[in-house]
């Protein structure tokens, strides 16, 4: 399964590119050809393939062309190739860089075709919508949508003697100090009870979801949120319980989370259905749980994948595109690409018994309710996330949480006007 990681993006210059060429084949009186770039490469990427594949052979007069880039080449280079003329006619991306394309033009209207009954959007989950919608207007289709999880290494918990996965944070610290191991007592463990990265953290949607958990956040209604006494006191019960209490090392990313997680040598991670590859690909027994319930709330920064159209498109190519999503969207293809992708089903109307022959799937499915879009219809969210990085490596490190606070808030708000 393909990881996606919040992406540095395009450059200010190519930001600016006022949108004149035309992009895509075909015209209203004969066939048409669509391009569609997307970054999915494992196991996602041939199911996604095998839904074109579909679609081309039952559309006589529509062929859609995959080209396969990374996302963050697919997120360097779509201005410039869309000014060119040379872009693609639906491109999938990760959620939170959608709005920045949809702000200055690039991409067209769905609002039509949410109205349209044959659609298949009626029963999206809702946070998934959410997340392709810019100052109220659809600008995209979700193409996936999941709540990061505890991903954790069942051994070791039997080992421990830990028969029941914790429910709230001081129940998730009890059993990440168990799980913890310092044979030698040189005060650095050969073995942590959980991984949590201060920075750079699966797609930036781990803190976020420990701000939730307390009854805080990062920004609403276009306003930063950041520093609030909620977030302050999340960041003092982490510090503590890594620090302190040496649950887990510090001034790791997310992915040097995984591969303490790949090499046993952590028995709890927050991630996304990569994970599950991770494990299977290291022999490590694993189970999924949700995010344990903060103080205040349950919840879930969600990882999100969203499709648009160009706005270059002609009335026939845009036609053609929403045809597409239309197709991907319908019951048979929701089951086979949330399947094949190990992403929990877009539409919430899909019948657990549907997903239940995929172990994963069926696991976040059940805790898909959790998910909260990450940064929906915020421009600058390079920029917020970027705010947030530093304020939680920052913390972590030692710094004077409520003056790191004060400087986030400042960094957002400036990143929002």
């Amino acid at each position: 399964m393909t990881r996606t990681r919040t992406l540095l993006g395009a450059g200010a210059a190519a930001l600016a590119l006022i949108m004149t060429g035309c992009s895509g084949g075909g015209d209203a009186d004969g066939p048409v050809e669509l391009t569609f770039w997307h970054g999915y490469t494992e196991a996602d990427g041939d199911v996604l393939e095998a839904i074109v594949e579909d679609f081309n052979a039952s559309h006589e007069d529509i062929t859609i062309a995959t080209e396969v880039k990374t996302w963050a080449s697919i997120d360097d280079t779509l201005l410039t190739a869309l000014s060119a003329g040379e872009g693609p006619d639906i491109v999938a991306m990760p959620a939170e860089r959608l709005p920045v394309y949809a702000s200055r033009g690039a991409f067209a209207s769905l609002d039509d075709f949410y109205e349209d009954e044959d659609s298949n959007t009626a029963h999206l989950v809702p946070g998934a919508v959410d997340m392709v919608e810019v100052e109220g207007e659809k600008y995209g289709v979700p193409a996936g949508f999941v709540p990061l999880a505890v991903y954790y290494n069942t051994s070791l918990f039997e080992d421990a003697g830990i028969e029941e996965f914790p429910q709230d944070w001081d129940q998730w610290v009890e059993a990440a100090e168990q799980l913890t191991v310092d044979e030698n007592g040189d005060g650095t463990p050969e073995q942590y009870g959980a991984v949590i990265p201060d920075h750079e953290t699966v797609a930036n949607g781990l803190w976020p979801s420990l701000f939730y958990g307390n009854g805080g956040g990062i920004v609403e209604d276009g306003q930063a949120v950041i520093d609030s006494p909620q977030n302050a006191e999340t960041l003092e019960f982490w510090r503590s319980a890594i620090v302190d209490d040496q649950i887990s090392p510090t001034g790791v990313d997310g992915i040097g989370a995984d591969e303490l997680f790949g090499s046993g040598k952590a028995a709890m991670t927050v991630g996304g259905p990569w994970m599950a590859s991770i494990a299977t690909e290291n022999g490590i027994d694993y189970a999924i749980a949700p995010i344990p319930a903060g103080p205040e709330a349950q919840a879930a920064s969600a990882i999100g994948i969203s499709m648009a159209a160009s706005a270059e498109a002609t009335d026939a190519e845009q036609e053609a595109a929403e045809e597409f999503f239309s197709f991907f969207l319908n019951e048979e293809n929701s089951v086979e690409w949330s399947l094949g992708s190990g992403w929990p089903p877009l539409r919430s109307d899909i019948p657990a018994e549907d997903v239940a022959s995929n172990p994963v799937v069926a696991s976040l499915t059940e805790m898909a309710e959790l998910g909260r879009p990450l940064l929906p219809g915020v421009v600058n969210s390079v920029d917020v996330l970027t705010a947030v990085d530093e304020l939680t490596q920052r913390a972590v490190a030692g710094g004077d949480i409520d003056a790191l606070l004060d400087e986030a808030q400042g960094k957002i708000q400036d990143a929002l006007e």
